[in-house]
């Protein structure tokens, strides 16, 4: 044989012995994964998400009857300055219960992009920088922001008896004598409604307030039934586990599956987007740019600073929890400039479905969201707590690939009383 021929017919026994290596991890998918990273996956699988635990300070959290309120305040623009507005305009079932704009619009138009809520209850902070402590607390507050549903409290309590007296009774009991209260007035920041509101009895303000609290209850009770369905990623972590290596195959592409591989390794996702909901529900720095249109955002430096102060925190009358119950707020770090712009990761559950994407909408793709992330660039203020991840651009294609194996529609618990 001429010696010319030896390093093609080694390069060529090679090439055999590798394809033969890459054809068996095709025939048996279940070995290109380590126990460590199926423990990982397992911990990412929907399978791992445990059951809701009560919300102590919310005594009607559980209550079918407060849910199917809820659901039906939820829906209802009455509630609202214009009759034209609910908390369904920023949070639509069929878009994972947000509303796919850079920012949200009710009466006027808000600062920042509505967050999905499926899994919402899983939370112990609310908002991109968690200003509240409770779904109940969190319910409240667009009702009364000018921008959003841009009513006030003796107006929601008006249409309370109206038109849901029989619903609330049955739950909250009897509604006492509104003859005589304002028909507009809270503490909001229409001239004319506070006005009317200063000129209430403190007893009279706090029989309003607490019927106001309740529908924020009701409300809290529907959204903890709004969770996430089982996606295709979970079909495949459920082949992996059950060593189902034709079920792999056919659920994943290659593609996906590496995705899945950098999204648990070197692109570092997990930092932020763990567990079952793919978020760690916490806050953080990673250096998305200000939007030029808006006002500072400082993100969770005010959000600290305003749930220690919240006139419906989990330490307030209003809450149904012991002070003892109250651990979060309890053990809240003093709020300081580590805090500064950090805002809450949303679960990356459908992901691929609701651009754009951060805060403000600052993203218009994955593909800028994975290259911001990519680079790494300082942050406008604070520090950023990426590092940057040299990923290629086939890298982030097939990250892109496996995020979209997150999509599936969100689940509501249907045993609603009355449905």
């Amino acid at each position: 044989m001429h010696r010319a021929s030896r390093p093609f017919l080694i390069f060529l026994a090679v090439a055999i012995l590798v394809g033969s290596s890459v054809a068996a991890s095709a025939l048996c998918p279940r070995s290109a994964w380590n126990e460590d990273e199926i423990a990982t996956l397992r911990t990412l699988w929907i399978g791992s998400l445990p059951p809701l635990t009560p919300d102590p300070s919310n005594r009607y959290a559980d209550d079918p009857f407060a849910a199917a309120l809820g659901e039906k305040l939820f829906f209802d623009t009455r509630f609202s300055s214009n009759g034209q507005v609910a908390c369904t305009t920023c949070h639509l079932p069929e878009l994972d219960f947000q509303d796919g704009k850079r920012l949200s619009e009710g009466v006027g138009v808000t600062n920042r992009r509505a967050m999905p809520l499926a899994g919402v209850a899983y939370s112990p902070w609310l908002f991109w920088d968690g200003r509240k402590d409770s779904l109940w607390a969190q319910a409240l507050e667009p009702l009364e922001n000018p921008v959003e549903h841009g009513g006030n409290r003796t107006l929601y309590v008006h249409l309370i008896e109206q038109h849901y007296k029989a619903d609330y009774e049955a739950i909250f009991g009897p509604l006492p004598d509104l003859a005589g209260l304002p028909m507009s007035a809270g503490p909001v920041e229409d001239a004319a409604a506070r006005a009317a509101w200063d000129g209430m009895r403190k007893d009279q303000q706090e029989t309003v307030t607490r019927i106001f609290v309740n529908m924020g209850k009701a409300i809290a009770a529907y959204e903890r039934r709004i969770l996430p369905a089982p996606a295709r990623f979970d079909a495949y972590v459920e082949a992996l586990l059950a060593a189902d290596e034709e079920a792999m195959k056919a659920t994943f592409t290659p593609d996906e599956a590496a995705g899945l591989r950098l999204f648990i390794g070197k692109a570092e996702c997990l930092q932020c987007h763990n567990g079952p909901l793919f978020t760690d529900n916490h806050f953080h720095n990673t250096g998305v740019p200000t939007a030029p249109d808006l006002p500072e955002d400082r993100g969770r430096i005010s959000g600290a600073l305003k749930v220690l102060a919240d006139e419906f925190n989990c330490f307030s009358h209003y809450s149904d929890a012991a002070p003892d119950d109250c651990v979060e707020l309890r053990f809240m770090r003093e709020p300081g400039f580590d805090l500064e712009r950090q805002f809450k990761p949303p679960s990356l559950r459908n992901v691929a479905e609701r651009a754009p994407y951060m805060h403000a909408g600052q993203f218009a793709s994955l593909a800028e969201v994975l290259d911001h992330y990519n680079r790494a660039p300082a942050a406008p203020v604070g520090h950023n707590e990426l590092e940057t991840l040299s990923l290629s651009s086939t890298e982030i294609k097939q990250i892109i690939a496996f995020l979209h194996t997150l999509t599936a529609p969100v689940s509501v618990d249907s045993a609603l009383a009355g449905n």
